[in-house]
C-alpha cells in the first residue's frame, strides 16, 4: 500500500503546486508526476530487496537477481520517459506491458506467502490477490489517463 500513496500523494501535491504557483490545471501532467515518483520508489526496492524481489519470479524463470536490477533500471527509465514529451507515448505503452508481464510474479508472491522485504515466507497468502489485482488494474488506468489518453481540446503530443 506504501506503493499507491507515493503515486497518491505527490500527484496532488503536484497538481497544487501547479494551481499555486503556475496556475495551470493540468491533472494529467500532475498524474505522470505521481506515476513517476511511484516508479522511482518501487525501483528503488529492486535494489533494496533483491533477494526478496527475485524470489517472487517462478522457479523455472533463469537469471532473477538479473532480471530483478534490470526492471529495476527499467522503472527508473519509464519515471523519466513519461516526462519528456517524445517519449511518453511509447514508454506508457510499454509500460502498460511491464504491468500485464509482472503481475504473474505477484501471483506467485502471494501464492507462496512471500515477504519481499525479508524473502521469507511469511509474508501475505492469496487472499492479497484481492487487493493487488485490482491495484494494478487501477496502475493500468492511471498509465492510460495521464500518459496516453488525449482530452479532445488537446493537441497532438500533449
Amino acid at each position: 500500500m506504501k506503493v499507491i500513496w507515493v503515486l497518491l500523494v505527490v500527484t496532488a501535491a503536484a497538481y497544487l503546486w501547479l494551481r499555486l504557483f503556475r496556475n495551470r490545471h493540468d491533472w494529467q501532467l500532475a498524474a505522470r508526476t505521481g506515476l513517476s515518483a511511484m516508479l522511482l520508489f518501487t525501483a528503488l526496492g529492486h535494489f533494496m530487496f533483491t533477494a526478496g524481489m527475485s524470489r517472487m519470479i517462478p522457479d523455472p524463470v533463469p537469471g532473477k537477481v538479473f532480471l530483478v536490477i534490470l526492471t529495476g533500471i527499467l522503472e527508473i527509465a519509464a519515471a523519466v520517459g513519461l516526462q519528456v514529451k517524445k517519449t511518453r507515448q511509447l514508454t506508457a505503452r510499454l509500460l502498460l506491458v511491464f504491468f500485464v508481464l509482472i503481475l504473474p510474479a505477484n501471483i506467485h508472491a502471494a501464492l507462496t506467502h512471500l515477504n519481499l522485504y525479508t524473502a521469507e515466507a511469511n509474508g501475505p497468502g492469496p487472499e492479497y490477490l484481492w487487493i493487488r489485482i485490482p491495484e494494478q488494474v487501477f496502475y493500468f488506468a492511471w498509465v492510460y489517463f495521464s500518459a496516453i489518453w488525449r482530452p479532445r481540446s488537446a493537441p497532438a503530443g500533449c
